[in-house]
């Protein structure tokens, strides 16, 4: 029988985070982006050996962990729907590792240099790197960053819970007033709809002004470009001596972004204002469409058992396949928390099981005065 070995924590969260930076490598089309995805990888990787070569001067024989699932997950993501949906999350976990590297140095009474956070600013700029880096380069990395990534994927998932919560908590107070099934049908169907469709109008709403915002910062971005290309071209040329580029560097490098008509206008909005003006935020139906189809994808599970099912029975069978779904979220919530999937699921569990109980409680004590 092999023996469990309990990794400590950071040791496997290194091991997660060289393996995201080579599945980011090998989907990166530029191959200055991907050779730094590659070399983080690399010091990720030694990272992980130099704690097993500590271990073993104590005595202490272990072998380098696989990545977890959490990390094969997160990689499938990637490749399925671009890395740019799993770096927001990867650079939560830098942050981790960052403060988890500086906890244990203080508890040790070892200096903190500052250099703990180095991997958390190359991800946000290429310009802490050696050599120059162009501005179009700089920009993507900074882009991909601001973009929806991480923000999507805790949108779906949480989109699904409100979706089951909600419904399942209006199909048990119901449940407890009237155990009629029609009843219950029906208010579970109208609680689907009503939700979702307050979704899809609230998301739909929230997009498109943010839509009209960049817009209108577009329009004011081409205004002052026009009117005044000097100033603009110096806060560009300090935006890039931010980055880390030597002052001569950024002011050549925004004097030359800057002298093509066609890419100046791109490069201002990307750097000052942090989006790319191909997106203007998403579409305001895509975004309404998807948030419509989450949350009814979570709301029809506690309404599922009364179609086939009635009194009682489908009381319980509802609970039971909602509390599964609920757990499956709460599983889904550690790709971003890193938590023990366990603990998440139990809490969502825990969570949902209790507003179902308050809805029912209420429902059965209206049901008892009405009759």
């Amino acid at each position: 029988m092999s023996k469990i070995i309990h990794f400590p924590s950071q040791l496997r969260t290194e091991i997660d985070a060289g393996y995201l930076y080579d599945t980011f490598a090998s989907l990166e089309t530029d191959p200055t982006i991907a050779d730094v995805f590659r070399q983080l990888a690399l010091i990720e990787g030694s990272h992980a050996k130099k704690y097993i070569a500590q271990q073993a001067e104590k005595g202490i024989q272990l072998e380098l962990p696989p990545p977890t699932g959490r990390a094969r997950t997160l990689g499938w993501i990637a490749r399925k729907f671009g890395y740019e949906y799993v770096l927001p999350i990867l650079m939560n976990t830098e942050k981790g590792l960052a403060s988890a590297t500086i906890s244990s140095k203080i508890a040790e009474g070892k200096p903190v240099s500052g250099q703990e956070w180095n991997h958390v600013a190359i991800l946000k700029s290429l310009g802490n790197l050696p050599g120059a880096v162009s501005g179009d380069k700089l920009a993507r990395l900074e882009g991909k960053h601001r973009n929806i990534g991480g923000n999507a994927l805790r949108a779906a998932v949480l989109g699904a819970n409100d979706g089951l919560v909600s419904n399942l908590s209006l199909v048990m107070g119901v449940a407890g007033a009237d155990s009629s099934g029609q009843a219950i049908l029906i208010a579970g169907f109208a609680g689907l709809l009503a939700g979702s469709i307050s979704m899809a109008l609230g998301e739909w709403l929230s997009v498109q002004s943010s839509r009209e915002l960049y817009q209108r910062q577009l329009n004011i971005e081409m205004e002052e470009l026009e009117n005044n290309p000097e100033e603009e071209q110096e806060e560009l040329a300090l935006i890039y001596q931010a980055k880390g580029l030597a002052k001569a560097d950024a002011q050549a490098m925004a004097q030359r972004l800057l002298s093509n008509k066609e890419t100046a206008h791109e490069t201002l909005i990307k750097e000052e204002l942090g989006f790319d003006p191909g997106e203007l935020g998403g579409s305001a139906w895509t975004a309404a469409l998807t948030s419509f189809f989450l949350f009814a994808v979570g709301a029809i599970i506690p309404v599922i058992p009364f179609i086939v099912l009635e009194g009682q029975q489908a009381t319980i069978v509802s609970v039971a396949v909602s509390t599964l779904g609920l757990f499956a979220i709460g599983a889904a919530i550690t790709l971003f928390t890193g938590r023990s999937i366990f603990y998440s699921g139990f809490r969502q569990v825990l969570f949902g099981l209790a507003a179902a109980a308050v809805t029912f409680g209420i429902g059965k004590l209206i049901g008892v005065s009405i009759t």
